[in-house]
């Protein structure tokens, strides 16, 4: 299917500033997640920047970019805003890649893009992996999902879910079988959706669980969810989080 791949990205970030251009290996992180995106099957790669530096240094590289509000609330609504930029129609299929994802694989873009295609009552894809380690599970910074039958989203917490009532009375030794399964932010939209977004309602249960994509939920829409067979490469929130993944592209084979 034909799609295209919107990077938000946001200079202002509280714990990494200046995140976007932060240094990688000789380019900054944002011009290095537009790249892994080009290696997908998408037909455009467009940075949604909320600060000139952004738009400068990404068409420095070649990167195509876009300049924003600097003032909305959530990635979202800064993509819809791109899609409006961009003159996209309704029914286009953009995937949302996190600005702060260099490692990203290319196959999970393309993945998520094919599972929304695959889903026509949904109008958004999502992706998760298995949860093998119990400290994973209960962690509240990992964020579970739980399906349908269908392999659509039938609600995301930060709590452990599902709870294996039996096997969990007396403590956590191991994860239940089926394995339960990590959020990872990845998100394909129909464009007409997406424009949308930003004029529903936030939900009680996204204000708690702090969860943006629970208001797509709460207003009775559906998100199609593709379980990939491997872990995402480590995403970049902190200064730990850069200096990881600078040892990787270090070590990585030119």
């Amino acid at each position: 299917m034909s799609f295209s791949v919107l990077i938000p990205a946001r200079l202002a970030s509280t714990r990494l500033p200046r995140k976007p251009l932060a240094d990688i290996a000789g380019l900054p992180m944002v011009v290095r997640v537009a790249q892994r995106a080009a290696a997908s099957a998408a037909r455009r790669i467009v940075v949604a920047a909320d600060h000139g530096e952004i738009v400068a240094a990404c068409r420095a590289h070649g990167i195509e970019a876009v300049l924003t509000r600097s003032d909305h609330a959530t990635g979202s609504d800064r993509l819809a805003e791109a899609c409006t930029l961009l003159g996209l129609a309704d029914s286009d299929v953009v995937v949302n890649v996190q600005g702060d994802e260099p490692l990203i694989e290319p196959s999970l873009i393309d993945a998520c893009a094919a599972q929304l295609a695959g889903h026509p009552d949904c109008v958004a894809a999502t992706a998760a992996h298995t949860i093998d380690e119990p400290a994973e599970f209960l962690n509240p910074n990992v964020v579970k999902l739980v399906c349908d039958a269908a392999g659509r989203a039938l609600y995301f917490s930060r709590a452990p879910i599902p709870w294996w009532r039996d096997g969990y009375g007396q403590g956590i030794p191991k994860v239940s079988t089926p394995r339960p399964l990590r959020h990872v932010g990845i998100y394909a939209y129909q464009v007409g959706f997406l424009k949308r977004f930003p004029t529903l309602a936030a939900s009680p249960l996204e204000a708690v669980e702090s969860l943006e994509q629970l208001r797509v939920l709460w207003h009775g829409e559906r998100i199609a969810v593709h379980v990939s067979d491997s872990r995402p490469g480590p995403g970049v929130d902190t200064p730990e989080d850069l200096e990881r993944v600078r040892a990787l592209f270090a070590c990585a084979p030119r």
